[in-house]
């Protein structure tokens, strides 16, 4: 499906039902809560990598900085090596950034690709790093430095923006699971285009879902919330689902595997 395509059919979207919509995404849940606490621990388990390169190059500076100054303070001063930690950890900061967001939004995109799974019951492993192999990497890495200075930007501008751009960008991820082909500029310009459409049904879904999934999780001793966080991000999966849909292809190999099982 080309971006011409989704356009047309995110101008001419129908009325969309909050509560089956609603309903839709409880009955997914069921189906895909594990994969959605997979995901989350991934998340956590592919982010201690990030911090230990982070942080062991920054302990080792700090004592080479203790050292220098102890014995010669001038000499610190002088050489700049003040200027340089400052320098470095800046850097850090910024591949730290890059890092967790690439990973983040990966991850979140191949479980919009398992729930498409779950939803139509189609044949497929769950393959949690779709978006990290060699043929999407770049592309990975590009959209999510494009979804931070996004949301930077949005903070940035107060209040108000920030809020906005929540729907836009929650459905940059979804887009971009199902058309990873399409240019960034594209998947950027029709996550709008979405978002605008369907922003007041979006925002809803998204707060409603979000403050249960918080609600019942701190229920469930708290650690709950790890399982019900990926409620909140079903809604999403659905309007794109009721407005955009699934190229003809994907729904024909969807039959052809229902027939081979049968």
């Amino acid at each position: 499906m080309n971006a011409t395509e989704i356009k047309n059919r995110i101008d001419k979207a129908s009325e969309l039902d909050f509560g089956t919509l609603f309903n839709q995404s409880i009955e997914l849940f069921k189906k895909v809560w594990v994969q959605g606490l997979v995901t989350l621990l991934l998340n956590v388990v592919l982010a201690i990598p990030v911090i230990m390169v982070i942080y062991i190059p920054m302990i080792f500076l700090g004592i080479a900085s203790a050292f220098t100054s102890a014995n010669n303070y001038d000499s610190f001063n002088e050489t700049g090596f003040s200027v340089l930690m400052m320098l470095l950890i800046f850097v850090f900061y910024i591949f730290i950034i890059v890092a967790m967001s690439t990973i983040a939004l990966a991850l979140k995109a191949a479980f919009y690709r398992i729930c498409k799974l779950r939803d139509f019951e189609e044949l497929g492993k769950d393959d949690y790093f779709y978006f990290l192999k060699k043929a999407y990497l770049g592309k990975t890495i590009k959209l999510s430095l494009a979804f931070s200075g996004i949301a930077i930007l949005s903070a940035m501008m107060c209040f108000i923006p920030l809020i906005y751009a929540l729907v836009p960008l929650s459905f940059i991820v979804v887009i971009y699971a199902f058309n990873p082909d399409l240019p960034i500029k594209d998947i950027i310009k029709l996550a709008f285009d979405l978002g605008n459409k369907k922003w007041l049904l979006s925002f809803g879904l998204m707060f409603i879902s979000g403050f249960l999934a918080m609600v019942i999780g701190f229920l469930m001793c708290g650690f709950g919330v790890y399982i019900t966080s990926s409620f909140g991000q079903l809604p999403s999966y659905f309007i794109y689902k009721g407005v955009v849909g699934f190229d003809d292809e994907d729904e024909q190999l969807r039959r052809i595997n229902e027939l081979s099982i049968s």
